[in-house]
């Protein structure tokens, strides 16, 4: 059972931003069938369950640590937001800003699911990377850094990994 032990309750901050650009309607099991079948990727369980509790937002704790320097920080990554399972708003697995957006529109690679902005404004984002596991395995969590010819950095090994180890913005200096 994913999330064992970790409180979701207080996983998402409110605001008006998140509810226009990333919540939305709740989730059930025929949207996650259809946005599957649409992505051509099996979702992590630990994806869907987050979003079960609330599609989409802007989580309280935005940081996530990193062994190597990245455009952003010394130490760490940023995100804005994490996209809703479906297609009815902009930052949504369907919407928008979706991953065929990211890849035709600034070339990202081709290496899976966008499901994570940060607060670049497209200069870099997070995927769920199927290279290894393929379209039905459970993927990384990648970092891919435009401004540093689309960088890939694992940050995590699994979606619930990167998910427990974002840290609140405090935790971090960022001067660079």
């Amino acid at each position: 059972m994913p999330f064992e032990e970790f409180d979701l309750s207080t996983f998402w901050k409110q605001s008006e931003y998140a509810d226009k650009e990333y919540v939305d309607s709740p989730l059930t099991q025929d949207v996650v069938v259809a946005v599957e079948a649409e992505l051509g990727y099996k979702l992590p369980t630990s994806y869907i369950a987050l979003c079960m509790g609330q599609n989409g937002g802007c989580p309280a704790k935005t940081a996530h640590r990193m062994r190597d320097r990245t455009s952003w920080a010394e130490d760490h990554i940023a995100i804005t937001g994490i996209y809703s399972i479906g297609g009815n708003k902009p930052n949504s697995l369907c919407g928008e800003f979706r991953s065929t957006f990211w890849i035709t529109e600034w070339g990202y690679p081709d290496i899976g699911v966008y499901f994570a902005d940060c607060p670049s404004a497209g200069h870099d984002m997070l995927c769920l990377d199927y290279r290894a596991s393929g379209p039905n395995g459970e993927p990384q969590v990648v970092y891919v850094d435009q401004e540093h010819d689309y960088k890939i950095s694992v940050v995590a090994q699994n979606f619930e990994s990167f998910i427990r180890g974002l840290e609140s913005d405090d935790e971090f200096n960022d001067d660079v």
